[in-house]
């Protein structure tokens, strides 16, 4: 089936369609509707958390339990959230863990307008960017699919003018959700004192290498 969708309405469509049912947000334009519309779903989590930083560390949980979860913000909320977000570059996500940042050209409605594809390249995170509607939703299934499959966070970033304006996008059939086995502790891996962020470090750099011939194929 065919609708008329926004580009934050079809992010919500096709989270849902991917199987996530674990998503938390912190309200802001032009993210907002992003999690007013998953919500709407059956059989959701959805979580508005006390701040940016808050959404992040949240859904990392989740993520390292397992499920595939998505933090939801505006461009301006990275800022807030940036020290986890840096961290699980190094951690990995073992589920799948998606960062949206709407960004906002030309100040509608933000202090500042800055361009959190910089984040990407800092963060060593790779970033999925959609056109229009129909690309978000088709998009944000690979950015899970990209980050289960590298054991990354991937950051999926939108602007005004797509998370608003709207276009026809194709409905399918959500994915049956997977019951996941929860937190297996690793502290090599998850305990990020030196020693062991040390060794993540060189796994982040062939992660690199492993997308960018990803990417280039």
């Amino acid at each position: 089936m065919k609708v008329l969708m926004s580009g934050n309405e079809a992010i919500a469509r096709g989270a849902y369609e991917a199987g996530i049912r674990f998503a938390t947000a912190y309200p802001g334009t032009p993210s907002t509707e992003i999690l007013e519309n998953f919500c709407k779903y059956d059989g959701v989590y959805a979580e508005w958390s006390t701040n940016e930083k808050v959404a992040v560390e949240v859904a990392i949980g989740a993520a390292l339990a397992g499920e595939k979860a998505m933090a939801v913000m505006k461009h301006v909320g990275v800022n807030v959230a940036a020290d986890p977000v840096f961290t699980v570059s190094y951690t990995g996500t073992n589920g799948a863990l998606v960062i949206v940042t709407a960004d906002d050209p030309s100040l509608h409605s933000s202090q500042n307008e800055q361009d959190n594809r910089n984040y990407a390249r800092f963060a060593k995170i790779p970033m999925l960017e959609p056109a229009d509607a129909a690309e978000a939703k088709h998009y944000i299934k690979m950015a899970f699919e990209i980050s289960a499959r590298f054991d990354t966070p991937v950051f999926f970033r939108t602007t005004t003018r797509v998370s608003h304006s709207k276009s026809v996008v194709t409905l399918e059939e959500p994915a049956v959700y997977e019951d996941k086995t929860g937190f297996v502790y690793n502290a090599e891996k998850y305990v990020m004192v030196p020693h062991c962020a040390r060794i993540r470090r060189a796994e982040v750099e062939k992660r690199q290498q492993a997308l960018k011939e990803f990417a280039e194929t």
